[in-house]
């Protein structure tokens, strides 16, 4: 077998691992407690594997273990960001095509929050060589840094571990120190009731400071966030000029965010 071959099927194994993980972390999520039989009829796979899928979700302090099964760790309310990639990948690609289209050519400064979907986006820009990204992410600045066309600006703050995000009085101060022509949003809910929302109330003090620094604010989010309503407003519907999603949001709740005055677009995820 060549190298290539070697490579290509441990990234395939490693991505099937994540979305095994991320599957276990949603049953639990509405269960709230799963046995080790209910997890191998759900997953599909052995109960060794299983065990090993726990025992890492375990070392990670993402669930407790208990006899014969799991539950949820005490607190945990957010996936961790390496895995949060693994959820409606082809979604997030779609959203992050439609939202690079609908960005100015010339000189622009975009803001760019934290989360898997921004992180699409992330790669969805950077060939443009006429754009500043102002981000509290440390993912996406690595990842903007590493490909050197686009110009980045990081913020200060403390990291929050979950989203490997700048989060506080000096990420915020950032924001009111620059003129942001974009912002683009990740979010844990959009509703037409509650707004943008997340899950951490600092994590939204600092996206509050990052919209309010931009002249236009665009939400990106894949469907199943739709409706969904966080702990924390990030921004009202009043500040968001467009919510891009995916072919897959409920419609309803579509209609009304438009009946707020927001654009919204429904990009056609493909596999």
């Amino acid at each position: 077998m060549s190298a290539s071959s070697v490579e290509s099927r441990l990234r395939a194994s490693s991505t099937q691992r994540a979305r095994r993980l991320t599957a276990i972390l949603d049953l639990l999520a509405e269960e709230h407690t799963v046995s080790l039989a209910r997890l191998t009829e759900r997953l599909g796979v052995s109960p060794a594997t299983a065990r090993r899928d726990l025992t890492e979700l375990a070392d990670q302090r993402l669930v407790t273990r208990t006899h014969g099964g799991a539950t949820l760790a005490k607190g945990r309310t957010e996936l961790p960001v390496a895995l949060r990639g693994t959820q409606y990948a082809a979604a997030k690609r779609a959203i992050a095509r439609a939202m690079a289209a609908r960005l100015p050519s010339g000189r622009h400064v975009v803001a760019l929050s934290g989360g898997s979907t921004t992180a699409e986006v992330a790669r969805a820009l950077e060939w443009r060589q006429d754009l500043t990204v102002v981000t509290n992410s440390l993912s996406i600045a690595t990842l903007l840094t590493e490909r050197g066309r686009v110009r980045v600006v990081m913020t200060g703050g403390f990291v929050r571990p979950e989203s490997w995000e700048l989060v506080g009085a000096l990420a915020e101060s950032t924001f009111t120190a620059v003129n942001v022509g974009t912002a683009v949003l990740g979010a844990d809910g959009v509703s037409a009731a509650a707004g943008v929302t997340t899950h951490d109330e600092t994590e939204a003090r600092t996206n509050r400071a990052m919209v309010s620094a931009s002249q236009r604010t665009v939400v990106v989010a894949d469907s199943s966030k739709v409706g969904r309503v966080a702990l924390a407003q990030m921004a009202g519907l009043d500040r968001v000029s467009t919510l891009i999603t995916d072919d897959a949001a409920d419609p309803d709740e579509v209609e009304r965010i438009r009946a707020t005055g927001v654009e919204v677009v429904l990009a056609e995820a493909r596999g």
